[in-house]
């Protein structure tokens, strides 16, 4: 009985120390999270204009082609995708994407 009293205290004891550790409450000590990242959505419309170069689908593409829609979209990056091509799902805003269909025509512009 002594034995189990000893344990009790000893537990009881622990349990106090333990709770003088905590602190005063839930965010107490801590610094506020900074503010949300803003997102410039004009800056991402002045990298690609895929409107511009919609008249250029159902065209076959080559070299010259592909330059004249990079020059005139405003894009700093092309990618060229064809059908069984594998892409990245990353939103690049400055990228002009031309979708290709089995025989090298332009079936579709996108940005992004």
């Amino acid at each position: 009985m002594r034995q189990l009293f000893s344990l009790g205290c000893a537990s009881l004891g622990c349990a106090l120390l333990l709770s003088a550790c905590s602190t005063a409450g839930p965010g107490a000590g801590r610094d506020p999270a900074p503010p949300p990242p803003r997102v410039d959505h004009t800056a991402a419309q002045q990298g690609c204009n895929a409107g511009s170069v919609q008249d250029r689908v159902g065209r076959t593409l080559n070299e010259r082609l592909q330059d004249a829609i990079v020059s005139e979209s405003g894009a700093q990056r092309i990618r060229v995708l064809r059908p069984g091509d594998m892409a990245t799902m990353d939103h690049r805003p400055e990228r002009i994407n031309l979708h290709l269909d089995e025989k090298g025509v332009i079936s579709r512009i996108t940005c992004g």
